[in-house]
């Protein structure tokens, strides 16, 4: 399990229990995430999950993979840091992370 803080776009903190094996998008919907959409349910199917993870978790959450990547041509303000939290998988090396979530999704 690990604590996951979610930073909305105007700045209110929202910190969630995951379990190991979820992902941070189904954390976001289960905690009432506002700006987190999910419109495929995870599948990397809408960039609506879109999160910026704090820099300080870049190395730890890693790149994005290829079909990722496609996806986030769709996502709106896409920086260095952005992932789709759909493709964030929990684990204990998670605990403590801290992602941002954008002004508006795709």
């Amino acid at each position: 399990m690990a604590k996951i803080t979610f930073v909305t776009f105007d700045g209110v903190r929202i910190e969630a229990n995951a379990e190991n094996g979820s992902t941070v998008m189904e954390n976001a919907i289960r905690n009432a995430v506002p700006g987190i959409d999910a419109e495929c349910g995870g599948a990397c199917a809408c960039a609506t999950c879109h999160v910026y993870v704090d820099e300080d978790w870049t190395s730890v959450t890693g790149e994005p993979e290829a079909m990722e990547e496609d996806m986030l041509d769709f996502a709106y303000d896409v920086r260095p840091n952005s992932r789709l939290s759909c493709q964030i998988r929990v684990s204990d090396d998670l605990e403590g992370l801290v992602v941002h979530v954008p002004e508006r999704q795709a």
